[in-house]
């Protein structure tokens, strides 16, 4: 694996799908000697994040306030 020219490196699909790294996890990267560990960062399950964000958008309740269409939005992270 190559490091790009902005510090990226992909990781590879296996290791994203043993665990659970969807596109928008959040992760945490620790130093151990001289390896670097990569994992899920604590707080909310990307369920809990999407309810969350609805009920910010619709001030309180995810109710006849939004559209399906916003609804929609909201859960790709547009």
């Amino acid at each position: 694996m190559t490091l790009t020219s902005k510090g990226q490196v992909t990781i590879p699909q296996e290791i994203r799908e043993a665990l659970g790294l969807l596109p928008g996890t959040s992760v945490t990267f620790d130093i151990v000697g001289e390896s670097v560990r990569i994992r899920k960062a604590g707080g909310q399950r990307r369920g809990a994040a999407l309810v969350e964000r609805m009920r910010a958008v619709g001030r309180g309740a995810a109710g006849p306030r939004l559209t399906t269409d916003e609804i929609l939005a909201l859960t790709r992270g547009e």
